[in-house]
């Protein structure tokens, strides 16, 4: 079972850009007023996001795996991640969890 696969577009997509490190492809996922919510923090627009995603990008150095997903109703979908890094505890399982509209993502919330 390819657990990628399982997620709708533009799910893999995004997740493959932010493992890269590529704002514009996971930008170009997004809705133009999306959210994301990551360690206790919201960030709205594609200014806010982009500064958050680079900010991710360079704060630590860790390995991550996609380890589950699911679908939580019509339009929400988990993605769970394992990290193992440099940050403070050095593992976790993070759950991505992506509200879709008009085919891309409008809110991603990120927590334990």
């Amino acid at each position: 079972m390819d657990i990628v696969n399982e997620l709708p577009e533009p799910i893999p997509t995004y997740l493959a850009a932010h493992r890269a490190h590529d704002a514009d492809a996971a930008l170009r996922c997004l809705t133009e007023d999306a959210v994301v919510v990551d360690d206790g923090h919201t960030h709205r627009g594609p200014d806010q996001i982009r500064v958050w995603l680079g900010r991710a990008a360079s704060e630590y150095t860790y390995t991550t795996e996609l380890v589950g997903s699911r679908r939580l109703d019509d339009g929400r979908y988990e993605a769970v991640h394992h990290l193992e890094g440099d940050f403070p505890g050095g593992v976790v399982d993070l759950r991505f969890r992506f509200t879709l509209r008009d085919g891309r993502i409008a809110q991603l919330v990120i927590e334990p």
